[in-house]
C-alpha cells in the first residue's frame, strides 16, 4: 500500500472534527457517556443504542461524530490515555523515582472510579478473539514494562537496586500488582487501600531485591 493509501486510510479511521463549539461539546459528551456505559457493561454488552438514547441522540447521530462503534471505543481510550500522559509530564522520573510515580498514579486513580472500572473491563475483555481494543492494550502493556523496565535499569546504574536484576520479570511483576489491586479495590473499595497496598508490594520486591 503506498503511502497516499496509508494516510487516507488514516484520515478515514479519525473521527470526524466538530466546527463549532457545541458540536465539540456534544461529541465530548458523547465520549464520555460512551465511556460510563463501556465501563458498566463492557464493549460487547454496550450498544450504540444504548449510548445515543443517554446522549438524546438517534444511532446516526451518534455515528455522525464516531463512524463505528469501534472507533468509539479506540477514542474513549484514548481520552482515557491522555489523563495519563498529562499527569506524568514532559519527562519522566528516573529509576525508583519512577516506581514513586506510579503509586502516585495508583493514589490518584483512586479517585477516578470510572476510569478504573473502564481499564480493568476492557483489558480483561480484550483477550477475546477479534476484540477492536485488543491492539491498544497489547500495545499499552507492552510501553508500560518497556517503560518500567528502563526505570529499573536506570535503578541498576544508579546503584539502587543490584546490577545483576532480572528487570524485565520485576517490571511484570510490578504492573502485576497494581492491575490485580484495582481489580480488588472495584469489589471491595472499603477494604483495599490501593496506594497503600501497592506502596508495600514494590517496597517489598525491591527490598528483596537488594538483600540477596
Amino acid at each position: 500500500m503506498s503511502n497516499r493509501s496509508v494516510s487516507g486510510a488514516n484520515r478515514r479511521a479519525q473521527p470526524r472534527t466538530p466546527r463549532s463549539a457545541e458540536a465539540k461539546q456534544r461529541q465530548q459528551d458523547i465520549l464520555q457517556i460512551a465511556m460510563d456505559t463501556f465501563a458498566a457493561r463492557g464493549y460487547n454488552n454496550a450498544s450504540l443504542q444504548e449510548i445515543a438514547d443517554r446522549a438524546g441522540l438517534t444511532q446516526a447521530g451518534v455515528l455522525h461524530y464516531f463512524r463505528t462503534k469501534a472507533q468509539l471505543l479506540t477514542s474513549v481510550l484514548e481520552l482515557r490515555d491522555a489523563s495519563d500522559i498529562e499527569q506524568l509530564g514532559t519527562e519522566r522520573p528516573r529509576g525508583l523515582a519512577f516506581l514513586r510515580h506510579l503509586v502516585d498514579t495508583v493514589s490518584r486513580n483512586a479517585e477516578r472510579e470510572g476510569i478504573v472500572r473502564l481499564y480493568a473491563v476492557l483489558s480483561a475483555e480484550s483477550v477475546t478473539e477479534g476484540h477492536p481494543a485488543q491492539d491498544f492494550f497489547r500495545t499499552r502493556y507492552e510501553g508500560l514494562r518497556a517503560m518500567v523496565t528502563e526505570a529499573l535499569k536506570e535503578a541498576c546504574e544508579l546503584g539502587e537496586i543490584p546490577d545483576d536484576t532480572a528487570v524485565e520479570d520485576t517490571a511484570n511483576a510490578i504492573i502485576a500488582v497494581m492491575d490485580g489491586l484495582q481489580v480488588q479495590w472495584l469489589l471491595a473499595p472499603d477494604r483495599v487501600n490501593m496506594a497503600a497496598s501497592t506502596d508495600r508490594a514494590i517496597t517489598g520486591l525491591l527490598a528483596g531485591l537488594t538483600a540477596r
